[in-house]
């Protein structure tokens, strides 16, 4: 009696199992999971713009378009606009980058940038166009709008 209460027990928790595993939905792999990606100054010098070297000269060194979110942790708006921006990355995936500036913690890039107000956003389109800054927590059509028509050309 003790080893088929063992065995129902064991059968038991393998059925749970295997419940909890096909209970997450379907394999997600195809799912574009892109987040923000967060960057100190060293990077920002690598990856978007070396304000040091051409500081009156404007080289976006990214492969595709980018929105910069100049940011701080105490920010309400900065708050509600960050879960906008996760979904934007996941949507757009790898059309745009999304990069998140810390204005306390990278102060250099801020000034150099000349952020007074948080949220801010700098919107770069691939190529020879200017970028542009947006301010506050704007709408996700907006920014969509903006993302397809000025930095994507759609």
């Amino acid at each position: 009696m003790n080893i088929m209460k063992m065995n129902s027990i064991v059968l038991t928790l393998f059925m749970f199992s295997l419940m909890a595993t096909y209970a997450k939905g379907p394999d997600t792999k195809d799912k574009k999971t892109a987040t923000p990606i967060e960057l100190s100054t060293s990077e920002f010098l690598k990856k978007v713009h070396n304000f040091v070297k051409s500081p009156n000269e404007w080289k976006y060194m990214g492969d595709k378009p980018a929105i910069i979110d100049f940011h701080a942790t105490w920010c309400g708006p900065c708050k509600q606009l960050a879960p906008t921006l996760k979904d934007l990355a996941a949507e757009y995936g790898d059309e745009i980058y999304i990069y998140k500036v810390d204005v306390d913690r990278e102060p250099d890039v801020a000034r150099a940038f000349g952020i007074q107000s948080v949220p801010s956003l700098l919107f770069i389109p691939q190529g020879d166009a200017a970028p542009q800054m947006g301010q506050g927590n704007i709408p996700k059509a907006n920014l969509k709008k903006v993302i397809d028509e000025f930095m994507l050309k759609k």
